[in-house]
C-alpha cells in the first residue's frame, strides 16, 4: 500500500505551512457525480473562492450527460474549466456557448443571472468522458449588485508557462511572466499545474490567502501527503510542492473577505438580499433563459 492509498490524509506539520486539510465529499447531482471541496464545515472560503467542485471524471453515452435545468444565481461569478468533455451554457443574457477543455467560461452574476448546463450537441456518437471544476468567486462588497455579465476565453487566450518538470495554465491572475486575460474585480490567483513524478515547484506568494488542491496524483506540501480528492489550505509565506506522482493539481487564492452568506446559489453579505432571491425567484421574477424556458430547478425546501 502506498502512502496515497491510506484511509487518512497523512500530515506532519513540522514547517507550518499547512492550515487545514480539507478531504471532498462526493455528491450525486443528478447523473453528474461531483468532489465537493468548498464550502467545507472547516473552511467557507480561500480568498474569493467560495465554492469548489470538481465535476467527473464520467463516462457517459450520447444523450445522458450533464443535464442542470435553468437555475439563479446572484452575488458571485462562476468559473468553468474542463479538462476533457464539453458544455453547453445558456444564460439569461442569450449567450449560448459551448465550453471545451482549456477554456474558460466566467459568468457574473451579480444583481441577477439564470443559467442552464446541458450535454453539448453530439460531433458523434458513442462513449464520452467528462472531467472538469466548478467554482465560485464571492463578488466584492461593492460588485455584489452588478449588472450580470458572460464572457468566453478560449484555451489559446491562456497562458502556459513550462519549468523543469511542471507545465502551469494560468487561468486567472499572474504565474512568474505570465498574466491571464480572464479580468475579475480584485487579485486573484487560479493556477492549474502537471507536476511530473519528483518535481519541485514554489507556489506563488503573491496573495494572502492561498490552498492547493490535488486533482490526481499526489503531493507533499509543508509535510502533509494530499492524494486526489484532497486540498490543503496554506499559511502565507514560502511555500514548495513535491509530487510523489505525475500529478494534476489547482492552486487558488486572493485577499480576505469579508463574512459571506451562501444558500443554495446565492451569496452576499446581506441576509435579507439572500432572502429577496429566494422570493422572487419563487415568484418567477428573475429573467429566463432564452432556448432552454421550459423547465426550471425549483427553489429548494
Amino acid at each position: 500500500m502506498s502512502r496515497f492509498e491510506t484511509p487518512e490524509p497523512v500530515c506532519n506539520r513540522r514547517d507550518g505551512a499547512v492550515a487545514l486539510v480539507i478531504r471532498s465529499k462526493k455528491h450525486d447531482l443528478g447523473g453528474l457525480t461531483v468532489r465537493r471541496v468548498l464550502p467545507a464545515p472547516e473552511r467557507r472560503m480561500v480568498g474569493p473562492f467560495i465554492f469548489v467542485d470538481e465535476m467527473g471524471p464520467m463516462e457517459y453515452t450520447t444523450g445522458s450527460g450533464i443535464t442542470v435545468r435553468p437555475h439563479p444565481h446572484i452575488g458571485l461569478s462562476t468559473v468553468t474549466y474542463l479538462f476533457e468533455g464539453e458544455i453547453l451554457h445558456r444564460d439569461s443574457l442569450g449567450t449560448e456557448r459551448v465550453i471545451r477543455p482549456g477554456a474558460v467560461n466566467l459568468m457574473t452574476a451579480g444583481r441577477g443571472i439564470v443559467h442552464s448546463e446541458r450535454e453539448a450537441p453530439a460531433e458523434s456518437a458513442g462513449l464520452r468522458r467528462m472531467h472538469g471544476l466548478q467554482i465560485w468567486m464571492a463578488l466584492p462588497r461593492e460588485h455584489q449588485e452588478t449588472d450580470p455579465a458572460f464572457t468566453h476565453y478560449p484555451a489559446d487566450q491562456l497562458p502556459i508557462t513550462s519549468e523543469a518538470g511542471c507545465r502551469t495554465t494560468t487561468v486567472i491572475g499572474r504565474y512568474r511572466d505570465a498574466v491571464s486575460p480572464v479580468e475579475v474585480p480584485v487579485e486573484t490567483l487560479y493556477l492549474v499545474q502537471h507536476l511530473d513524478d519528483g518535481a519541485t515547484v514554489k507556489l506563488p506568494d503573491t496573495v494572502v490567502e492561498r490552498a492547493v488542491y490535488v486533482v490526481d496524483g499526489g503531493i507533499e506540501v509543508g509535510g502533509c501527503l494530499l492524494r486526489a480528492g484532497e486540498m490543503a489550505v496554506l499559511h502565507p509565506g514560502m511555500v514548495h510542492v513535491v509530487s510523489h506522482a505525475a500529478t494534476r493539481l489547482v492552486v487558488l487564492g486572493g485577499p480576505v473577505f469579508s463574512r459571506r452568506r451562501i444558500w443554495w446559489n446565492f451569496v452576499h453579505t446581506d441576509d435579507e438580499r439572500i432572502e429577496q432571491a429566494k422570493a422572487d425567484w419563487r415568484a418567477g421574477r428573475f429573467p429566463s433563459v432564452p432556448g432552454d424556458s421550459d423547465e426550471f430547478i425549483p427553489l429548494p425546501d
